[in-house]
């Protein structure tokens, strides 16, 4: 290959990169803006709404919410608002965690599921008191997935090539510059299904439900919400409404309540880009369980 075909190579595989970073962009600026600061605005009793919009990469803000309001005496409840397909298994879990311990504490969390609350987006639903989802809501999708970019190919065509020095034979496992061997496949393949029986636990334990029962469901399908309420994934179907309903009267609130929430922070364009940026290298880095849907 010529140094011209190598440029050529190299800039295609950027032009592709950067369309693949536009369009998730513009997904991602549909879902929905972002907060910071908390606003705890007018008198009485309160309903706090905490709202997790897109994919989970991070725990920090949404479990310092449920501490915040966890802990504040005039919010009586908690509306958990859902907009996700999942994410990463560790501040999925986080979160779950975050929300069963005000549960725990108390006071009453509903989860309410807007058009995709599936994978990781179901896993911290299931801490809430109550799951309540519209009826045509994709969520399910319970399982692990990990994915591995393999450019070796790529590299030999660029003319780039690694030497790795490693103690041990699974220390570079799910390399982008080498293919997986058999021994590979089966310590991953291992590795998901431990996080797999982790999530399943979990569903059993929270849905009242033998793990056998949970595995019919646990093949990765997803389900709309009235499929989700016929097999106990859920409990009720309403919209977001029914949610601040549920969650007032669960309360002890009489009348309408007064909704707090955080101020609205809507992010550039360029901090954006960065994250899906350092998404994407992420995803170059090596092997990652994700509890995730790939139907959002």
């Amino acid at each position: 290959m010529t140094q011209k075909q190598k440029d050529w190579f190299i800039g295609s595989i950027i032009v592709i990169i950067m369309i693949i970073l536009i369009f998730t962009l513009a997904s991602h600026q549909k879902a929905g803006p972002r907060y910071d600061g908390v606003r705890l605005s007018g008198k009485g009793d309160k309903v706090a709404v905490i709202e997790l919009i897109g994919p989970i990469y991070s725990a920090r803000d949404i479990v310092r919410q449920f501490k915040k309001y966890g802990k504040n005496k005039s919010v009586k409840a908690i509306l958990f608002r859902i907009e996700s397909p999942g994410g990463g298994i560790s501040p999925s879990q986080e979160i779950y965690e975050a929300v069963k311990r005000v549960r725990e504490d108390g006071k009453p969390v509903v989860a309410s599921m807007g058009s995709v609350a599936a994978s990781g987006g179901y896993y911290v639903a299931l801490g809430a008191d109550t799951i309540i989802a519209n009826p045509g809501s994709t969520t399910g999708s319970i399982g692990v997935i990990l994915e591995i970019t393999n450019l070796r190919e790529l590299f030999q065509k660029v003319g780039i090539k690694f030497e790795v020095i490693k103690t041990g034979r699974f220390k570079d496992t799910g390399s982008p510059h080498r293919d997986l061997t058999p021994a590979d496949r089966r310590f991953l393949q291992n590795f998901v299904d431990d996080a797999y029986e982790q999530f399943i636990d979990v569903v059993a334990e929270e849905r009242n439900m033998k793990k056998w029962q949970v595995k019919r469901l646990a093949d990765g399908r997803v389900f709309t919400g009235r499929q989700a309420k016929e097999e106990g994934l859920i409990d009720l179907l309403g919209d977001f409404e029914d949610a601040v309903d549920l969650a007032a009267s669960m309360g002890g609130i009489d009348g309408e309540p007064t909704l707090v929430r955080e101020y609205q922070r809507h992010r550039s364009i360029f901090d954006l880009l960065f994250e899906e940026l350092t998404n994407v290298i992420h995803g170059m880095g090596g092997p990652h369980l994700e509890y995730r849907s790939l139907i959002d």
